[in-house]
């Protein structure tokens, strides 16, 4: 080997200080691309042979061999833990496959950076380059590449929460692999892609299936001469699937069984133990058959081991688990600790998933405006993920559909040569194979537009089901309004004066008269409620004029009926065509009926009415010059009660300031983000 080396680095010398012929340098380049892959070597010697042999490529000029060494100082980067010089390489490397038409040496630098993206979790940027991997493959032999960009693609595909492609590609790379000899290597792949599909199935609810896909995992795992770690992964995953599907006692029984072996896998993974000691609690506090000390002490065992062992995600797991058992047991101190435990461990890994579960917990026993604030933003942050997860799946159609339009321009673009060559050989044959080419191409398109069509139909037929459903919805809610106004305004109106009419029936004289008179006053007053009502009924927040001018008309009209004088202002910062019809109609409501009380029982002369946007919420303010009142003597009030019931509808928050003889102000808060459709 030492004469070997010695001779290759003498040729080495050789190419640099001579001028060479091109076949030597390229005997050169393979030499030293041998002597980097020398296992006998350290990395650091290696990654010295690459970048000598990637200089001497770069020196000729010549592209092929810049790639081939490229590909190679791209490997040995790798080896070497220098990811910062290993992307940038493998950018290059792809550059120049696509200048050279090399479609495997694209689908490798393609995998290696889509790779590296799913490392950490840039997930769009790894569907695109694993999926222009399997483009540039698809015409290619089976291979190990191939069936390994299937089956990456599947798995950004189930983070995306695109199950059936995901689906669909997992199965392509097995129908790969099945061409392929049934090495290590492929064995190991095969149990991914089995463990993958077991997990989509559990994801989408279909758990008999799941379990099916799980056995196939355990199986082939077992052919394999190191596939034991697969193996127990596998047990423990389908354990979980019986917890899921209440089948508590397989569950545990499996879960036990490996526990048993602990000798075996606690020196490769001494986590393992833990997780399971969590899984077993777990599934007894699940149950709801279990005892309390037993499950706490498996709890913080699990809790112990992960600290011991810096497992981040066994820590979050089990701490989250223990809170929710105090949950169970009514322990509030226990649960505020261990779910602020949790929310900090969370914060401090980036996990909004745990961080979630964690403010949940903790809104679930803290009490008042605390609490509510703990939901609110557990609110905010399940918002936050189905936004971050539908951005990803967004993109990943969008990179999609622009590499299919890729794929069609490269296949246009074949064609057009394929013409060309075909003129070449005689204008008859070129005819009779234009005409072949423009009749399938109609037929395409014909079946692209009926398929188009067939979608488009779906998604029409699937929005009027929605739309039905929200329509019929708000009919509900406004007969129950309606109900409510009716039994408790104009029917209570007519039941008084009915009973007073009867008092008076056979009373004569100039008394009785006046009487009759002021209670025929009531009942005109209750037919311009019956109007009002039916006024409101009409009002349309859809369509028409903007939700501001409704609101300024409703202020005017009723300013000019009460005698008030008013000032109404409002911000054009909020959308008001994004804000909910439910907000906007309940906004219309509070001001209609802040307005009545205080022509009731203000006595006041002028009013001020404000829409702002303040910190994502909309804030609407209604002040009097009236009489005021005690807001402690008056929180049994059906006014008051109405009014917060409409703001607690929409998860906002309403105050009441006022003092006997120094007017009201109503201030209400609502979500602005959190509720727009």
């Amino acid at each position: 080997m030492n004469t070997f080396r010695f001779f290759l680095l003498g040729l080495v010398f050789c190419i640099n200080v001579g001028n060479s012929q091109q076949n030597r340098d390229a005997r050169a380049i393979d030499s030293l691309i041998e002597l980097s892959q020398d296992g006998a070597i350290s990395n650091e010697e290696s990654l010295n042979y690459a970048l000598q042999a990637q200089d001497i490529a770069k020196s000729l000029g010549i592209d092929s061999l810049t790639l081939k060494s490229g590909r190679n100082l791209a490997l040995m980067y790798l080896y070497n833990d220098q990811i910062e010089e290993y992307i940038p390489q493998n950018y290059t490397n792809l550059n120049l496959a696509y200048k050279l038409k090399d479609s495997f040496a694209v689908a490798v630098a393609s995998s290696n950076l889509g790779s590296y993206y799913r490392l950490y979790q840039k997930n769009d940027s790894a569907f695109y380059f694993f999926s222009n991997s399997v483009k540039y493959l698809s015409n290619h032999k089976a291979s190990y590449i191939k069936a390994q960009s299937y089956y990456m693609v599947a798995d950004v595909e189930h983070v995306g929460k695109i199950y059936t492609s995901a689906e669909v590609d997992a199965v392509n790379a097995l129908r790969v692999l099945d061409q392929l000899p049934q090495n290590e290597e492929n064995l190991d792949m095969y149990w991914g892609i089995y463990n993958l599909l077991a997990i989509i199935s559990k994801d989408i609810g279909n758990y008999d299936k799941a379990i099916e896909y799980y056995d196939e995992s355990i199986a082939y795992a077992k052919r394999m001469q190191n596939g034991y770690v697969n193996e127990i992964f596998s047990i423990n995953n389908k354990a979980n699937v019986y917890r899921e599907l209440g089948q508590y006692k397989l569950a545990i029984d499996l879960y036990e069984g490996l526990i048993s072996q602990r000798k075996k896998y606690e020196t490769i993974d001494p986590s393992f133990y833990g997780s399971l000691i969590n899984n077993i609690a777990l599934t007894k506090m699940t149950s709801g058959n279990y005892v309390f000390s037993e499950v706490e002490a498996e709890l913080k065992d699990a809790i112990a081991i992960a600290y011991k062992e810096e497992d981040d995600n066994g820590k979050l797991n089990a701490i989250l688990d223990l809170s929710n058992l105090y949950l169970k047991e009514h322990k509030t101190d226990s649960v505020k600790k261990y779910a602020k435990q949790a929310y900090d461990l969370a914060t401090a890994f980036s996990s909004n998933e745990a961080k979630q579960k964690a403010l949940f917990l903790l809104a679930a026993v803290v009490e008042g405006d605390e609490g509510k604030e703990l939901l609110v933003e557990h609110i905010r942050l399940g918002d936050s993920l189905e936004k971050v997860q539908k951005s990803v799946r967004n993109r990943i159609a969008r990179i999609k559909y622009g590499t299919d339009q890729i794929e069609a321009k490269n296949k246009q673009i074949s064609k057009e040569n394929l013409y060309l060559l075909i003129l070449s050989i005689g204008l008859l044959l070129t005819a009779i194979l234009v005409y072949v080419v423009i009749s399938q191409r109609a037929k395409n398109r014909k079946l692209k537009l009926i398929q188009v069509q067939q979608k488009a139909n779906e998604d029409i037929y699937n929005l009027m089901l929605g739309q039905q459903d929200k329509v019929e919805e708000a009919r509900a809610k406004e007969k129950m309004r309606v109900s409510k106004e009716l039994h408790d305004g104009v029917l209570g109106g007519l039941f008084g004066v009915r009973l007073s009419l009867d008092s008076i029936n056979f009373n004569e004289g100039k008394e009785a008269m006046m009487t009759r008179a002021k209670y025929i006053s009531q009942l005109q007053s209750i037919e311009q409620d019956i109007r009002k009502i039916s006024h409101d009924l009409n009002t349309d927040f859809v369509a028409g004029s903007s939700f501001m001018d409704i609101v300024a008309e409703l202020i005017e009209t009723q300013s000019v009926a009460y005698s008030l004088e008013h000032e109404f202002i409002y911000t054009d910062d909020i959308s008001w065509d994004l804000v909910s019809n439910k907000i906007k109609i309940n906004i219309y409501r509070i001001i209609q009926e802040s307005m009545q009380n205080i022509y009731k029982h203000a006595n006041a002369k002028s009013i001020k009415i404000s829409v702002s946007l303040k910190k994502d919420l909309i804030c609407l303010q209604i002040v009097d010059d009236g009489d005021g009142f005690d807001t402690s003597k008056s929180k049994k009030g059906i006014g008051l009660k109405n009014m917060k019931s409409r703001v607690e509808d929409i998860k906002g928050i309403i105050t009441f300031t006022s003092q006997s003889g120094d007017g009201t102000t109503v201030n209400v808060q609502i979500p602005y983000l959190n509720q727009t459709t």
